[in-house]
């Protein structure tokens, strides 16, 4: 098998495609889609997302230290991209969107109610990367849809509101389930 060099980019993919609300008051809301955005620690739980500093909502969440990873779906694809490209300066993305903000329990940011899932997240540091600053932050609360909680188990089932992921400039839903973590190491069961 052959492989070809490329040059240094960002090739890690897929990502989330989530949409992130912020703003203090509902004259400040805004709605930025993200993909730069991850898990950095279980305990405490924290992650982080990027934003370009031009960014409308980049200076209304390090001015507030406060906004909501809202997880998106096949059904929100469309607000999804929208809210990505177009400015909150110009656009109340929640209202031309017929997005519904939502109140978060922790945070003085909105979420949005349409999500399955939103993560509230407080801003512990700030970090200068180069075409992106990081927002390091802590979990403090999340608020998941009861729709998609599975009867049987009780348990928040992500599978069934349909996620949408994001890889090089497009947008998918997810695939096949292939197996739950640990399948490749437990024991066959025997046939007796």
């Amino acid at each position: 098998m052959m492989k070809k060099d490329l040059k240094p980019a960002t090739m890690i993919y897929p990502l989330p495609a989530v949409m992130i609300s912020c703003g203090s008051t509902p004259e400040e809301y805004n709605i930025i889609t993200a993909s730069w955005v991850g898990t950095i620690c279980s305990n405490p739980p924290m992650c982080y997302i990027s934003i370009r500093p031009e960014r409308h909502s980049h200076d209304i969440i390090k001015r507030n230290k406060e906004y909501v990873i809202n997880l998106t779906t096949e059904k929100l694809a469309k607000a999804t991209d929208w809210c990505g490209n177009r400015s909150g300066r110009n656009h109340d993305k929640f209202k031309e969107m017929q997005l519904t903000p939502g109140k978060a329990t922790v945070v003085n940011a909105p979420i949005i109610e349409e999500a399955p899932l939103s993560i509230e997240c407080k801003v512990k540091e700030i970090i200068s990367l180069g075409s992106h600053d990081m927002f390091i932050s802590e979990v403090v609360n999340i608020k998941a849809d009861e729709k998609y909680f599975d009867p049987e188990t009780g348990k928040f089932d992500l599978e069934r509101a349909r996620p949408l992921v994001y890889v090089q400039n497009k947008y998918y839903g997810l695939g096949q389930f292939i197996g739950k973590s640990g399948w490749s190491i437990q024991k066959k069961e025997s046939n007796k």
